[in-house]
């Protein structure tokens, strides 16, 4: 259920985004897909219920392998239909296939409503395939049945009802051939058995489950887990919006510059430019991230996790982020074949571009996974594993909003100072942070805390523990 109010109600709110017309609508509407969307946590869960420990490492790298490819399609689909009155004249524009003598009206009021429409038609069809294909795996809940909503099926179960109220307190009695023993007869099994209008219920109850109460999840692992995710999430959603903001920003331009040459920087820390991408270009840099994460996520990371364990390959890749933060903003310097203030490009503006992603994608190959297994087996209960993944939900929610929030601040602060390299250089500071917190995570066991009328289990996580 959780899954379905989520996916459906995000499905409704890309509908409100793409066809916002204004800057708090949009905020609107963002807000309320985040508000009502609780399926990563729930996903989270749910793998962990139904896979065997020894196969947590493997199950939870589905996850951000799925991510990374929905990474390839979304930003160049997204950017290829973005404004498609002037991104496809030919079809949408004046003129146009579809287009008539004026073009397509209100794809030119709504430049972004085919894109979010999308998202909208994919996030229903998924909604369908959770309801008819994936099990409830909370002990103790039934799958909602969509049935109940059905007019006529609403019609049958009330008649049933007022038949059954009836007929209360009778019982239909076994067949037996009566016509040989007379209206007369004295046998006790004729006699009609008027039963209790109130029937004894049975006493018995199943035992409820021992749960661990709330006041004693808070285990030191757990919250050394929870702060290295909230520093994560933290710089991973100032990195989306920066990396966004950078490549859009405007070329630093001199009107009196004949060539690029010509355009120097005050110095090596104090510059203010961009790459100027349009959006087709930036939908093809965004997609870049798809493509390193597939190719590292099923060739590098099993045999890395394999040779050097969950925590060294968790605690080490870390400090890959750092270094991509640092080196972004200096993409702007590399020499491009195009003038200012045309966008950026050439060989070595794309292999500059490469190389940091290559060092973000590096670091959340192995960060990810590590962070979904950590967090699952620092919960100190079994009971209480739900509640582990929503609080490691609320935080991520919660920094992950925050970090694009103060992000965008720092970058445009920094621009109008011509300094802006100097939001990536505090989210890299943030992300060296996170280097330090992951010392104070180990894996746990997944039930550290013992109730009464339970054994030992056996020591350590679903990894080495390496």
């Amino acid at each position: 259920m959780v899954l379905l109010i989520g996916l459906i109600g995000t499905a409704l709110g890309c509908i409100g985004v793409g066809f916002s017309t204004t800057y708090k609508q949009a905020v609107f509407w963002r807000l309320l897909c985040g508000a009502i969307n609780g399926t990563v946590g729930s996903a989270r869960t749910m793998v962990a219920e139904v896979t065997p420990k020894p196969w947590h490492p493997r199950a939870f790298l589905l996850l951000p392998a799925a991510f990374n490819v929905a990474n390839v399609a979304g930003p160049i689909l997204s950017g290829l239909v973005s404004e498609p009155f002037d991104n496809l004249p030919n079809l949408f524009g004046v003129g146009g296939t579809f287009g008539g003598v004026e073009g397509v009206l209100w794809m030119k009021r709504y430049p972004y409503a085919i894109a979010n429409s999308m998202s909208t038609v994919l996030l229903l069809g998924e909604a369908l395939l959770v309801h008819y294909f994936l099990d409830e795996t909370l002990k103790g809940k039934r799958p909602f049945d969509m049935s109940s909503l059905n007019p006529m099926t609403f019609f049958s179960n009330t008649m049933s009802t007022l038949q059954s109220a009836r007929s209360h307190g009778y019982r239909k009695l076994a067949f037996h051939d009566t016509s040989s023993d007379g209206l007369l007869s004295q046998d006790p099994d004729h006699e009609l058995d008027h039963l209790p209008s109130h029937p004894e219920k049975s006493s018995y109850h199943p035992p409820t489950p021992p749960r661990l109460p709330f006041s004693r999840i808070w285990t030191p692992n757990v919250l050394w887990t929870l702060l290295s995710i909230a520093i994560f999430d933290f710089h991973m959603g100032a990195f989306a919006n920066l990396w966004i903001l950078f490549l859009a920003t405007p070329r630093e331009f001199v009107p009196e510059a004949e060539s690029d040459i010509d355009i120097k920087p005050r110095s090596a820390f104090k510059f203010a430019s961009g790459l100027a991408f349009p959006p087709p270009t930036i939908g093809f840099a965004m997609a870049i991230i798809g493509f390193i994460g597939v190719a590292l996520q099923f060739f590098l990371y099993p045999w890395a996790n394999s040779r050097f364990g969950l925590m060294r390959c968790f605690r080490y890749s870390l400090i890959l982020f750092p270094m991509a933060y640092v080196l972004a903003p200096y993409i702007a310097l590399i020499p491009s074949s195009s003038p200012s203030p045309l966008p950026a490009s050439g060989t070595l503006i794309w292999l500059g571009i490469s190389s940091v992603l290559l060092l973000q994608v590096s670091a959340r190959t192995f960060a990810l996974p590590a962070t979904i297994i950590l967090l699952n087996n620092s919960s100190p209960h079994p009971s209480v594993l739900a509640t582990i993944h929503g609080l490691g939900q609320a935080c991520s929610a919660t920094f992950r909003t925050l970090g694009p929030i103060l992000a965008g601040w720092w970058y445009g602060i920094w621009m109008e100072r011509g300094v802006v390299g100097m939001a990536w250089w505090i989210v890299g500071f943030v992300a060296a942070l996170g280097v330090g917190a992951s010392w104070g995570v180990r894996n746990g066991s997944g039930h550290e805390i013992l109730l009464a009328g339970e054994e030992k289990e056996g020591e350590g996580g679903s990894g080495d523990g390496r």
